[in-house]
């Protein structure tokens, strides 16, 4: 088993998660450290008006009885409310469990059963309902406050009686190694498992990366717009590393208000799952060729990667950084401007992003610094840092982080931010994190000698045909994403005598591709159109270059309607559940190979 190692750069974690609150409110009381949407525009939050706002919360949720390890849900989007009520329940040593807005109603019962929570924040009446629904099967569930019926001012109200010497009491009492949060695990097979987190995780990964980070949270002027969702770590550890920092935060909730809140906030970097870079990258070419300026975006995009790749072979060319200079004023300055028009990085996280992609938004002047980590590790473990970027990677492990490749090909890793374990099914715990601490994560990878992990696939995903040979489907399924008609993919084959693939149709940019052809744009009716299917090809043609021709997609059938979260082909991190796609699709999958 191969190791790579980074030392520690700061001392073991003292404190808890809310301290930075108090001391932000003691030492620059009037940063702006938040502000929230409001009809017209954003309002400001200062440091010291979030601590105020925090203790009326926390003294509320003590009045009603929550007890230092109690466990609190929270079931809502993302927004403003969420943050503040997730800061109240830290600060009295009480415990987090976040719940997806998207949850179905048997997740969300199992959730609040599993994890014995006595009370429930929620956002909406809908989500009030659901939580009623399952009182019968959570006997410990108490309170449940609505945030859009008044629920943060219900609590504010509900401590006014709750002394600040006895809020000090609870909130000093907390130690690193108290759980912070119960995750609970997307489910892609099986019901989901509760990650426990510890305030030392949290501090554990985020007082080195803001330090190796700082070009992103420790500038002047520093800003993020959140709107992946909270209930998430990825987006989580960003907020925590916020508040530590005084980067300013806004929350937006709503995709269709993404375009305008970008252009409001005007955030210094952003995070997302390259799914939505894969977005940005394919309706600014859908549109372009509509426009019927392709061949310009076409030549932008191939310079953009050109010049990406020059910098890492001594710097472009003199003729490169003339082409460059005339598509960033045509074109590359446009599509900063989508973004905010401030955004000097971005974050992904996810799953892997892709060379191309990775090339192109660098070419643009948008570094996209792509980082791995999971639910159990409290987020990343490793990422590409400003001044160290090795696109196609995940980057290197961040301080104090320890990094194996099995003799499997499995990537294993063993830091502070590694998880206590899973909540009450110590069977879970020691399947996934062995005698010597190692957490196996189910993913393949390798690591090069600089340290620099690459991810190769996932270790129960590999194909394995008929003939023997193992094939990773990501590195083919993230290629014909890339095209812009395409929204997913799915490569098949475990067993069969060759590799294929089901594909799923963009129904954004198929609109202007069929207005332009005067045909229909209806997917269902385009499944067996040639023109369609000859632009597939293409991105299969793509796709089966970067692998050898026995691993190559030999068929491929699109089908008539796309997958989503809201059908069960995607994760709430849009990633493929592949059982259920083979589920409901066999018969296609057959038929690939009945011919």
């Amino acid at each position: 088993m191969r190791e790579y190692t980074v030392p520690a750069v700061t001392e073991p974690p003292t404190g808890s998660l809310s301290d930075p609150i108090w001391a932000n409110a003691s030492s620059h009381p009037d940063t702006a450290v938040f502000s929230r949407r409001v009809e017209g525009g954003w309002l400001d939050v200062s440091a010291a008006e979030f601590a105020r706002q925090v203790t009326g919360v926390a003294k509320g949720l003590i009045a009603a009885g929550v007890q230092h390890g109690d466990r609190v849900a929270l079931l809502s989007a993302t927004r403003y409310e969420w943050t503040l009520v997730d800061y109240a329940i830290w600060s009295i040593g009480a415990v987090t469990v976040p719940i997806y807005e998207t949850s179905s109603a048997s997740q969300i019962q199992w959730i609040l059963t599993d994890s014995e929570a006595v009370a429930a924040v929620v956002e909406n009446a809908a989500h009030g309902a659901v939580v009623e629904s399952a009182r019968s099967e959570a006997p410990t569930l108490q309170e449940v406050w609505q945030i859009e019926a008044g629920g943060v001012e219900q609590l504010t109200v509900l401590g006014q009686e709750v002394s600040d010497a006895e809020f000090d009491k609870r909130r000093t009492a907390i130690r690193p190694g108290d759980p912070a949060t119960l995750i609970y695990t997307s489910g892609t097979t099986g019901r989901p498992k509760g990650c426990r987190i510890t305030h030392a995780n949290f501090l554990d990964e985020l007082n080195p990366a803001v330090k190796v980070l700082d070009d992103l949270f420790d500038v002047d002027g520093a800003s993020t717009l959140l709107f992946l969702p909270l209930a998430h770590v990825f987006a989580r550890i960003i907020q925590v590393g916020c508040v530590m920092m005084r980067v300013k935060v806004g929350h937006s909730a709503d995709v269709k208000n993404l375009v305008e809140d970008l252009g409001a906030f005007r955030p210094t970097f952003i995070l997302s799952v390259p799914r939505v870079f894969e977005k940005v990258f394919n309706s600014a070419s859908q549109k372009a060729h509509s426009d019927g300026k392709g061949k310009i975006f076409d030549a932008a995009a191939d310079t953009a990667i050109a010049y990406s790749r020059a910098q890492d072979k001594g710097g472009a060319s003199f003729g490169l950084k003339a082409k460059h200079a005339l598509f960033d004023r045509l074109v590359y300055g446009k599509l900063r401007a989508v973004l905010g028009g401030q955004v000097q990085y971005a974050v992904s996280g996810g799953a892997p992003l892709g060379d191309r992609l990775g090339h192109f938004f660098r070419g643009i002047g948008v570094p996209v610094l792509e980082g791995y980590g999971l639910t159990e590790t409290t987020a990343a473990v490793a990422v590409n840092l400003p001044d160290d970027i090795r696109i196609g990677t995940v980057g290197r492990p961040l301080p104090g982080v320890s990094v194996a490749v099995a003799d499997d090909g499995e990537l294993l890793f063993k830091g502070g931010q590694v998880m206590q374990g899973y909540w009450k099914n110590d069977q879970a715990t020691a399947d996934a994190i062995d005698a010597d601490g190692w957490f196996h994560t189910g993913d393949l990878g390798e690591v090069d000698v600089d340290g620099f992990i690459r991810i190769t696939g996932r270790k129960k995903e590999i194909l394995v045909t008929a003939g023997g040979k193992n094939v990773a489907p990501t590195v083919l399924e993230d290629q014909i994403r890339l095209h812009p008609l395409v929204s997913q993919c799915m490569v098949v084959g475990d067993g069969k005598p060759f590799i294929a693939a089901l594909v799923t149709i963009d129904p954004e940019t198929i609109v202007p591709w069929a207005g332009q052809r005067g045909k229909p744009a209806d997917v269902a009716s385009l499944t067996d159109d040639e023109d369609l299917l000859a632009e597939i090809q293409k991105a299969v043609d793509d796709a089966n270059n970067a692998v050898s021709k026995a691993e190559g997609i030999k068929k491929f059938s699109i089908l008539p309607t796309d997958w989503t979260q809201e059908s069960g082909e995607l994760s709430l991190k849009l990633s493929l559940r592949r059982h259920v796609v083979m589920d409901k699709h066999e018969a296609d999958v057959e038929a690939l190979y009945a011919k």
